[in-house]
């Protein structure tokens, strides 16, 4: 017969994959919003401390950072977040401009309840998006214009788009960030956004494909010379 957890046990039991998983969200997000800069280098310890959560949920979290390229462990020298050159934002945009375009195209044809509810929620994001550029607060449109780019690969079907982008955004993620105050305002993308909105609902993939494929080549086109002429050579 096999004998029952003792109830803290099973508590502690039941508790770890949650744990865990908040670790590495805490950790993703800190990374994500460069509370941990590119470069920085810190022992588990510390990074525990400053998330104000155990050694251990952390730990096994900073494997799975490690797995997604977001962070490296050194051999008796902690963890460093790993700093992203322009060379490397550039293959990561030409990614994100390969599996989103696939994406919106997936979304076009799906059946019209199943696009229509999607349109839906990517035009909830974009509305959110236009109000936060008339309030002039960058970084709430920064939320939103995540949500939308999220949503279209979450929602598409394909499982292992939205792992491979999951990935992939959480890397472009900073660089955009990092650079957010010093581009041009993003007036474009409540328009590009609608393009690409307006083709899933109405059913047309190919449209779709190519909107959501020329929306992400103009970002990439922006956001790499913009690194290279401030100077920046690692993000």
């Amino acid at each position: 017969m096999v004998e029952k957890l003792h109830l803290p046990m099973a508590q502690e039991a039941l508790r770890k994959p949650s744990l865990v998983e908040d670790a590495y969200k805490a950790l993703k997000d800190a990374i994500r919003s460069n509370v941990f800069p590119p470069g920085y280098q810190g022992s588990e310890q510390e990074i525990a401390l400053r998330l104000g959560m155990s050694r251990t949920p952390v730990h096994e979290a900073i494997i799975r950072l490690q797995e997604d390229g977001l962070v490296r462990v050194l051999s008796k020298r902690g963890v460093t977040v790993c700093p992203l050159a322009p060379e490397d934002i550039r293959e990561i945009y030409e990614v994100i401009i390969a599996i989103e375009a696939m994406a919106a195209e997936l979304l076009a044809a799906l059946p019209d309840g199943e696009r229509r509810l999607v349109a839906d929620e990517l035009d909830a994001a974009t509305s959110r998006m236009k109000q936060a550029l008339r309030e002039d607060d960058l970084d709430a449109w920064a939320v939103a214009d995540d949500q939308f780019h999220r949503i279209l690969v979450e929602r598409c079907g394909n499982s292992r788009i939205r792992r491979i982008a999951q990935t992939i955004t959480d890397q472009a993620h900073r660089a955009r960030m990092l650079t957010l105050k010093l581009r041009s305002k993003p007036t474009g993308s409540v328009a590009a956004h609608r393009d690409i909105i307006a083709a899933i609902r109405n059913g047309k993939a190919a449209e779709a494909h190519q909107h959501a494929r020329q929306h992400r080549i103009g970002a990439r086109d922006e956001l790499v010379p913009l690194i290279v002429s401030v100077g920046i050579k690692h993000l």
